[in-house]
C-alpha cells in the first residue's frame, strides 16, 4: 500500500478512536445506571482502556506514515518500532480478546459483562464500535502492512506486565469498593478467579501468537529483512 494511502488510513482510524472513545468518556453523569461507571468511572473497562490503546497506536502510526512521506528517515525508524512494538504486543492481543471474550460471555449472559441497563445509556453503534469493529480494524492493520514482531520472549513478558497491571487495578477497585468490575468475577471463589485470570492470559497470549503467524503468513519472513529498524 503506498504510503499516502497508509497515512489516509491511519488518520481515519484515530480521528475515529478518538471519537469513540470520547463518547463513551463523555456520557452525561446522570444519564449513567447507579451501578455502572461508580469508582475508577469508565477507566476500570477494559473495553475502554482498548480504545484508548487504539487511538493511541494509530496516533503513532500516522506520525510514522507523515515521517517517511516529509523524508524524516531517521526520526520514522524510532516511531516505526514503537508502532510495530505497540501492535504486536498490544493492539491486535487486546482487540481480539475484547471481541470475542465479550460477545462470547454476552451471548452466555449479558449480565455478567453488559447489563441490560446499559442499553438506555449507551446506544447499539457505539456498543458494535467498542466490541465489534475492533476486530475487523485489528485484521485490515495486518493486510495494510508488515510488522515487525519483537523476540518471542521479549513479547510476552511485556504482555504479560500490562496483563499484571490491569489485574492489580481491577483488584484494587474491589478492594475500596467491595464490587468487582465485572459481575461475572463474583462468581468465583479465589481459587477459581485466579484460574480464570490464568486463562484469560493464556487465550491472550494465544491472540498474540496468532497476530504473528498471520502477519508471517501474509507478508512473508524475507519482507521484514527490509523493514527499518531504530538504531
Amino acid at each position: 500500500m503506498e504510503i499516502s494511502t497508509l497515512a489516509t488510513y491511519h488518520c481515519l482510524a484515530f480521528v475515529w478512536y478518538f471519537f469513540v472513545a470520547y463518547s463513551i468518556t463523555h456520557i452525561k453523569t446522570e444519564e449513567r445506571p447507579s451501578d455502572v461507571f461508580l469508582y475508577g468511572g469508565q477507566w476500570k473497562y477494559l473495553t475502554v482502556l482498548n480504545l484508548v490503546l487504539q487511538a493511541v497506536f494509530y496516533g503513532v502510526s500516522f506520525l510514522a506514515d507523515v515521517l517517511r512521506l516529509i523524508k524524516k528517515l531517521r526520526c520514522a525508524k524510532c516511531v516505526i518500532s514503537s508502532r510495530d512494538l505497540l501492535f504486536s504486543v498490544l493492539a491486535f492481543p487486546v482487540s481480539t480478546f475484547v471481541c470475542i471474550s465479550f460477545w462470547t460471555l454476552y451471548t452466555y449472559n449479558r449480565e455478567l459483562v453488559y447489563p441490560k441497563s446499559l442499553d438506555g445509556v449507551i446506544p447499539l453503534w457505539l456498543n458494535h464500535a467498542m466490541h465489534t469493529a475492533v476486530l475487523p480494524f485489528a485484521l485490515l492493520e495486518i493486510l495494510a502492512l508488515p510488522h515487525r514482531y519483537p523476540a518471542k520472549k521479549k513479547g510476552l513478558i511485556l504482555l504479560g506486565f500490562v496483563a499484571f497491571l490491569y489485574i492489580s487495578w481491577v483488584l484494587w477497585i474491589y478492594s475500596v469498593t467491595g464490587e468487582w468490575v465485572y459481575p461475572l468475577f463474583a462468581l468465583f471463589s479465589p481459587p477459581g478467579l485466579a484460574a480464570f485470570f490464568a486463562g484469560s492470559l493464556a487465550i491472550v497470549i494465544s491472540f498474540y501468537n496468532f497476530g504473528e503467524f498471520l502477519n508471517r503468513m501474509i507478508w512473508g519472513q524475507s519482507k521484514f529483512s527490509s523493514l527499518p529498524l531504530c538504531k
